[in-house]
C-alpha cells in the first residue's frame, strides 16, 4: 500500500551525482559523504550505500548516533563525526569505531580514556576554526596543546584536520573570505604530523575552488542534487513529495479558504483538499506563494496551510477525483517544483526543504513504489 503523503528518494540518482562528483576532482583526492540529518531527509543508510557504490571512500555523520545507526545496518567505510566530541559520546565513538572531532586537549583525553578503556585504537580529526565561529581552535596555542596531549595518548591517532568554508557559495566577497579561510587554514596546520587527511572543501568549493581539494573534499547538498553554486551540471534531485487529494468541491464566488479567511474566491472555483499540512514539514509560510502538480498542471495553494492539509485550486484542471495525486516535490508532465522553489515560498534554503518532513510522511524508494505499482 503506497502511503497517502510519501517522499520518494532514487538511489539510482544520488550514485550518479557520487560518480560526478568524484569525477570532478583529482584520481588521488578522497571524496567524504555527507550523510547526517538522516542523510538530509533520503535516509541515511540507503544513502551511504548508494554513495559508497558511486565512489564515496568516507562518510560524516553529525552525531555519534547517526554513525550507530550506519554501523548496525552493516555499513563498515570509515565515518567521521562532524560535531565535537563530548563526554557522554566518547565511549560510544571508540566502540563503534568512528573518528570522532577534537577541537581541545580536553577532547583528546576524553577519547584517550575511552580507548584506554576498551582496549583499543581510535582516531580523531582536529577541527581548525577558520572563520565559522563555531566548533574548532582559533590559535597556535591551541593547536599547540592538543598536540602535546596527543603525545601522552598511546590510543589515540590524529588521522585528519579540517575546517569549514562559511561563504563558499557567497558572491565576490563571499569568495575572497574563502581564500583567507584557506590561508589561515594552510598556515594553522603547518606543523601537524605529515601523511594526515587535510580536508576543507564543502559542496560549493568543491565546484568553485577545485585548487583547495587537497586530500579530500566533503560532498553535501550536491549529492542530493542541488548545485550550492551556479553553473554546476549533471546533478540529479533525488526526492520527490507526493500526496493524495482527499475531497474535491465547488465554491461559489466571495467564498471564503482557511483559517483567518486570507482568501476569498473572486468567482466560482473548484477545489481540492489534500493531505498534506505544516505538520508533515510543508512550510506553512510557502503557501501563499506556492502551487502543487496535479495532471501534470499548476494547482494555486489558497488560503493558509493547515497543520494536516492544504487547499489548491483546481478549476483549470480536468477529471480530478478523490485519491489521485498531487506532487509538492518533483516532476508531473512537463513541469516541475524543486526544492529551491519550495523554498523561495517559504522564505528558507533547499537544504531545510529536503530535511523538513515529518516522520508521519512515508519514505520509499523508487525501485519499491514502481513494484507497488505493478
Amino acid at each position: 500500500m503506497i502511503p497517502r503523503n510519501r517522499r520518494i528518494i532514487d538511489p539510482a540518482a544520488i550514485e550518479s551525482n557520487m560518480r560526478l562528483i568524484r569525477s570532478s576532482v583529482p584520481a588521488a583526492v578522497r571524496v567524504l559523504a555527507v550523510v547526517k540529518a538522516d542523510g538530509y531527509g533520503h535516509g541515511a543508510v540507503e544513502t551511504a550505500h548508494a554513495a559508497i557504490a558511486g565512489g564515496a571512500d568516507m562518510l560524516a555523520v553529525a552525531a555519534v548516533s547517526e554513525g550507530i545507526q550506519l554501523r548496525e545496518a552493516g555499513i563498515t567505510a570509515p565515518v567521521l563525526v562532524l560535531g565535537a566530541v563530548t563526554a557522554c559520546d566518547a565511549a560510544n565513538g571508540v566502540k563503534y569505531d568512528l573518528i570522532q572531532t577534537v577541537c581541545s586537549d580536553e577532547m583528546v583525553l576524553l577519547c584517550e580514556k575511552a580507548a584506554a578503556e576498551q582496549q583499543k585504537q581510535t582516531e580523531v580529526h582536529l577541527k581548525v576554526d577558520t572563520g565559522m565561529g563555531r566548533i574548532g581552535i582559533r590559535s597556535e596555542a591551541e593547536r599547540d596543546g592538543i598536540l602535546q596531549a596527543l603525545k601522552s595518548c598511546s590510543h589515540v591517532r590524529l588521522a585528519g584536520v579540517f575546517t569549514h568554508f562559511s561563504d563558499a557559495d557567497g558572491e565576490e566577497e563571499g569568495m575572497l573570505y574563502t581564500r583567507e579561510q584557506y590561508e589561515r587554514f594552510l598556515k594553522m596546520i603547518e606543523p601537524l604530523p605529515k601523511g594526515i587527511i587535510r580536508h576543507c572543501c564543502n559542496s560549493a568549493a568543491i565546484h568553485r575552488f577545485p585548487e583547495m581539494a587537497l586530500d579530500m573534499v566533503r560532498a553535501g547538498i550536491s549529492l542530493y542534487g542541488y548545485p550550492p553554486v551556479p553553473g554546476t551540471r549533471g546533478l540529479l534531485p533525488c526526492m520527490s513529495w507526493k500526496a493524495t487529494i482527499s475531497y474535491v468541491k465547488e465554491l461559489e464566488a466571495d467564498a471564503y479558504v482557511s483559517y483567518g479567511r486570507t482568501y476569498r474566491s473572486p468567482h466560482p472555483i473548484r477545489t481540492a483538499t489534500i493531505t498534506c499540512g505544516y505538520a508533515d514539514g510543508y512550510h506553512r509560510a510557502g503557501g501563499e506563494k506556492g502551487y502543487v502538480l496535479i495532471h501534470g498542471k499548476k494547482a494555486k495553494i489558497i488560503g493558509r496551510i493547515c497543520m494536516d492539509q492544504m487547499i489548491a485550486d483546481i478549476s483549470g484542471i480536468e477529471n480530478v477525483q478523490p485519491g489521485d495525486e498531487a506532487v509538492l516535490l518533483g516532476t508531473s508532465g512537463n513541469e516541475s517544483i524543486t526544492a529551491e522553489d519550495l523554498a523561495a515560498w517559504a522564505g528558507t534554503i533547499s537544504y531545510e526543504i529536503l530535511c523538513s518532513s515529518s516522520g508521519r510522511v512515508g519514505r520509499i524508494y523508487k525501485e519499491a513504489e514502481q513494484e507497488r505499482r505493478k
